[in-house]
């Protein structure tokens, strides 16, 4: 019988999750339960060519596992008869504590808890999923695949702040990274793609949240992201690397607390803080409305800093790693918003960086060079799969 497992990644107010053949990668069964807690939720269930969508009170997590159970027994493929071997966890953080992997046993199930305060809009809702799955589903292993776990090999001189050492040592300040997962996972399909294990590579994992890391020989040396998902590039409602002491400024300035400022920081800044839009089709829209030529020349220094923020990492990863074979782009915006490419690209082209642009065109769901046969350096689309990842993590634990 098929190995499969059932990938679950619980939000604040959501749950995604998709039943995975870690063999041939294939997603049998997915879907979507939103707006849990308000008066009418919704779910979206595909299996195959069947898709059922529908609308009811989804008052919680419980619920809405409840719901996707009976979903699959109502639509497919029957849970009982799909040959799960394991539940995988998509948790953000996991501190020092897990560089790989875990088994969720209730003292794992603490140390995720006890993570929350570093990541307390992801941490908690992850373990609801946890706590809800485990309830319904207790006699399949329940694994947890961390975002920090591949960034746990970076070296000392990478993961450690210019911090008091005895306070950062007590509060477990230091850049533990995220989107370890994605990044792991495409720094590896390349190098089996291109049959090569001494790739300097570059992965740029572009989408609402974006981080970028440097890959050499298989393990990171670098990445953006920090003690939290805030610090690195621009982000479509996150600040990216900023000053620190702009905190103090706002607080004694303007009188702002510190939730304001948390607020301000990851909810209303990047690209909705300088155009309104999070979603880089609309800004795109907005730098070409010759109509409103105020709002699209902020729009075209908005993304003059987006791509600005992407040239600094690339550059000062270049020098990391000494030298450079690969850029990769993954995600959303990665994958999909040829444009962002391509005007990286074109700032790289004195490096002897050059892309083909038919090639680049449009949106790209499959791995593809882009960049031309004489490039010094190989441009590539690859499209991440967190949840097979994630799948694959669990079965090779078990």
């Amino acid at each position: 019988m098929t190995q499969t497992v059932l990938v679950i990644n619980s939000g604040s107010s959501s749950i995604k999750y998709q039943l995975v053949d870690p063999e041939t990668g294939d997603a049998i069964a997915k879907g979507i339960v939103e707006r849990i807690g308000e008066a009418l939720g919704t779910i979206k269930h595909v299996h195959g060519a069947d898709v059922t969508e529908e609308e009811l009170p989804i008052p919680d997590h419980e619920v809405g596992m409840r719901e996707v159970l009976r979903l699959f027994d109502a639509k497919g493929p029957v849970l009982s008869e799909a040959g799960i071997v394991a539940v995988g966890h998509r948790i953000v953080q996991g501190g020092k504590y897990f560089d790989g992997p875990a088994l969720v046993t209730d003292e794992v199930r603490d140390l995720i808890e006890r993570l929350c305060p570093m990541a307390p809009l992801h941490n908690p809702a992850h373990l609801k999923g946890i706590d809800v799955a485990r309830e319904l589903m207790p006699d399949i292993p329940h694994v947890a695949v961390f975002d920090t776990a591949f960034f746990q090999q970076l070296p000392e001189k990478a993961s450690t702040y210019a911090l008091n050492a005895e306070v950062a040592e007590k509060y477990a300040v230091r850049r533990y990274g995220a989107h370890g997962t994605s990044h792991q996972f495409v720094s590896r399909e390349v190098a089996k793609l291109l049959g090569r294990d001494d790739l300097k590579q570059i992965v740029m994992h572009l989408g609402n949240g974006a981080s970028v890391s440097a890959v050499k020989d298989g393990k990171p040396i670098d990445t953006s992201m920090g003690l939290t998902p805030l610090e690195g590039l621009m982000m479509g409602s996150r600040t990216g690397d900023i000053d620190p002491a702009v905190v103090f400024h706002l607080a004694r300035q303007a009188g702002m607390s510190i939730d304001e400022i948390d607020h301000l920081f990851n909810k209303e800044s990047g690209m909705k803080g300088l155009t309104g839009e999070t979603d880089m089709r609309s800004v795109w829209g907005l730098i070409g409305n010759d109509e409103d030529p105020e709002t699209q020349a902020k729009a075209r220094v908005a993304m003059d800093i987006y791509i600005n923020r992407l040239l600094k990492y690339v550059g000062s990863y270049t020098a990391e790693l000494g030298g450079l074979d690969v850029i990769t782009f993954t995600a959303g915006i990665g994958e999909n918003d040829w444009r962002v490419r391509r005007e990286l690209a074109e700032a790289l082209e004195p490096f002897g960086v050059k892309i083909d642009v038919e090639k680049n065109e449009g949106r790209i769901g499959e791995p593809r060079v882009v960049s031309t046969p004489d490039s010094k350096v190989l441009l590539l689309v690859y499209p991440t799969n967190e949840e097979l990842a994630i799948a694959r993590q669990a079965l090779t634990l078990l």
